[in-house]
């Protein structure tokens, strides 16, 4: 079953790579979606994929990469539209 869910990570995660590293996990693991920074300086992340593999990203998401520091997520449930296709990074 496709879940769908807003990821909002907080700590210093824009201008240390976090939107390409995302996509490139989001690849690995086939989670489809977004990520984009927000203007307060957190970064937005929406993924849909099987249930286990969102748990999966959701926990690579509490770390991610090296060159980040992640303070907090946090996660909300959204309703699963029409499947999303790809990964996608959303420029500012």
């Amino acid at each position: 079953m496709l879940r769908k869910v807003k990821i909002q990570v907080s700590g210093r995660v824009q201008g240390v790579y976090f939107r390409l590293f995302t996509q490139n996990k989001a690849k690995h693991f086939a989670v489809n979606g977004s990520v984009r920074n927000l203007p307060d300086g957190r970064v937005e992340i929406i993924a849909e994929a099987e249930n286990l593999v969102i748990e999966k990203f959701i926990h690579w998401c509490r770390k991610g990469p090296v060159t980040a520091r992640v303070d907090r997520i946090d996660v909300v449930e959204l309703e699963p539209g029409e499947p999303l296709t790809s990964f996608e990074i959303l420029r500012d």
